[in-house]
C-alpha cells in the first residue's frame, strides 16, 4: 500500500486561515472530500491540493472563447481581470481589488513563465512571477525584458519568501545544497515546466554544471508546492524544491537556500490605468501588509515597491 498524506480539519483550517466551520460547510456541500479514521475527519493531501488549484468559487474564465468576455452589447467587459499564480496571497489581493474598485477578479493557477508568455499573447491582467536568472542573480526582470518586447509594463513587489529544499523530517540524507541533488542516493520530485520552482532548479543545475540526466526523478512532475511537499512526506521522493509554507503543513523539514523576489507585472495601457492605481494603493496599505504578515513566512519590507517601469 502506497503512503498517502492526510490532514485533520484543524490543520487545514490553520493552513488556509479559515474557520473549521467553513471547512465543515465545504464538507457538507460535497466540495471538500473527506474520509474518517474512527470519529476523526481527515482530508487527503491530493484532495486539498485539487481544491486549492481549482478554487471553484473564483475559477478562471476561459480565454479561448472571446465571447465569454463580451457584454450583451458586444463590447469587451473591461472590469474582468485575471490574476495568475498559486500563492494564497493572490486570493487576498483579488478580494482587496474587488472591495476597493469596480474590478471582478478571477484566478489562473498557471506557472510564472507560462503566464508571462500568455500576457505577451494578450491574456491575463496581473501576472505573479518568481523567475530566477542564474546569469545575473536577479529575479523576474531579465525574463520580462526578453518576453514583453516593446510592451510598456510596471513591475511591483508583492513580497519576498524563502525557497529551498523539502526534505523528510530530520533530514536523514543530510542535504544542504543544490549540489547534493547530484548524489546517487537522492531521488527528487520536480515541478512542471514553466513554473518558478522548476526554473529555479534548472538554473541552479546549470550554474553548478549538473546535467539533468544525472538527477534521479527529474522527469517525475507535480503541479504545486503542496503536492511536492506531500510527495516528500509520503516517501515518493527524498527531496523537492519549493517554499517554506507548504513544508510546515506537510510536517517535513525545509532547507532555505535563496530568498525569492515575488513580483507582479501589469501591462501599461489606457485600460489598465485604474487597475494599476488600485494595486499600488492596496500593496502600500498597512491593512494588506498586516494580513500578509499574519500568514507567516513572508517578508513585506519591499511590498508595494516599484521594481521597474517603462
Amino acid at each position: 500500500m502506497s503512503k498517502e498524506l492526510s490532514y485533520t480539519i484543524e490543520e487545514v483550517s490553520q493552513f488556509l486561515k479559515v474557520s473549521k466551520l467553513t471547512l465543515y460547510d465545504l464538507v457538507k456541500k460535497g466540495e471538500m472530500p473527506v474520509f474518517r479514521v474512527g470519529r476523526q475527519m481527515r482530508i487527503d493531501a491530493k484532495d486539498l491540493d485539487n481544491y486549492i488549484n481549482n478554487h471553484k468559487t473564483i475559477q478562471e474564465p476561459s480565454h479561448k472563447n472571446p465571447v465569454n468576455d463580451l457584454r450583451q452589447d458586444g463590447t469587451k467587459d473591461s472590469h474582468k481581470i485575471v490574476i495568475s499564480g498559486q500563492d494564497l496571497v493572490l486570493d487576498m489581493l483579488g478580494k482587496h481589488i474587488e472591495k476597493n474598485s469596480s474590478f471582478k477578479s478571477f484566478r489562473s493557477f498557471t506557472g510564472s513563465l507560462n503566464s508571462l508568455i500568455s500576457m505577451y499573447n494578450g491574456e491575463g491582467d496581473i501576472v505573479s512571477l518568481h523567475l530566477f536568472d542564474g546569469d545575473t542573480g536577479e529575479y523576474n526582470l531579465p525574463y520580462i525584458k526578453k518576453i514583453l518586447v516593446s510592451t510598456p509594463f510596471i513591475l511591483i513587489n508583492l513580497l519576498s519568501r524563502k525557497a529551498g529544499l523539502y526534505v523528510k523530517k530530520g533530514n536523514p540524507l543530510s542535504l544542504t545544497s543544490w549540489v547534493d541533488l547530484n548524489r546517487d542516493d537522492v531521488k527528487i520530485i520536480n515541478r512542471e515546466k514553466g513554473s518558478g520552482a522548476r526554473i529555479l532548479l534548472d538554473e541552479q543545475l546549470r550554474i553548478n554544471k549538473i546535467p539533468f540526466s544525472n538527477i534521479k526523478g527529474y522527469e517525475h512532475e507535480e503541479t504545486s508546492h503542496l503536492s511536492i511537499a506531500s510527495a516528500v512526506s509520503s516517501g515518493i521522493a527524498d527531496v523537492g524544491v519549493g517554499i517554506e509554507k507548504a513544508a510546515k503543513i506537510a510536517g517535513i523539514d525545509f532547507i532555505p537556500l535563496i530568498t525569492e523576489q515575488y513580483d507582479l507585472v501589469i501591462l501599461k495601457t489606457p485600460k489598465t490605468e485604474g487597475l494599476i492605481r488600485s494595486v499600488k494603493a492596496i500593496l502600500s496599505s498597512m491593512q494588506f501588509q498586516s494580513e500578509v504578515k499574519s500568514l507567516g513566512d513572508y517578508d513585506t519590507s519591499q511590498t508595494g515597491k516599484i521594481i521597474y517601469e517603462t
